[in-house]
C-alpha cells in the first residue's frame, strides 16, 4: 500500500500546521492559520529548515521569499498548492 504515502505527505493546511507546530515546540491546534506566524516564534532559519524539507519530500519549487512574504499557514497552503 505504498500508494498511499502522497496523500498523506500533501502540503494540505493541517499538515503544514503540524510542520510549523513541530519546528516551533508546539500544539497544532496553538498554531493559528491566517495570523503571521513570525509572531509565533517563526524566524528565518526556521523557515528554512521547513521550505527544504517541503522541497525534499513533496518537491515543491516555492522560494525562501515567497514564503517569507506571507508566513501564515492558510497563505502558504496556496503558495504550496501551485
Amino acid at each position: 500500500m505504498a500508494d498511499a504515502q502522497p496523500a498523506d505527505s500533501a502540503l494540505t493546511p493541517e499538515r503544514i500546521r503540524q510542520d510549523v507546530a513541530e519546528i516551533l515546540g508546539e500544539e497544532p491546534d496553538e498554531i493559528p492559520l491566517d495570523e503571521n506566524l513570525v509572531d509565533y516564534g517563526l524566524d528565518s532559519v526556521r523557515l528554512m529548515t521547513l521550505r527544504e524539507r517541503w522541497q525534499r519530500e513533496n518537491g515543491v519549487e516555492v522560494g525562501f521569499a515567497e514564503l517569507a512574504e506571507r508566513p501564515a499557514v492558510e497563505e502558504w497552503a496556496r503558495l504550496l498548492a501551485r
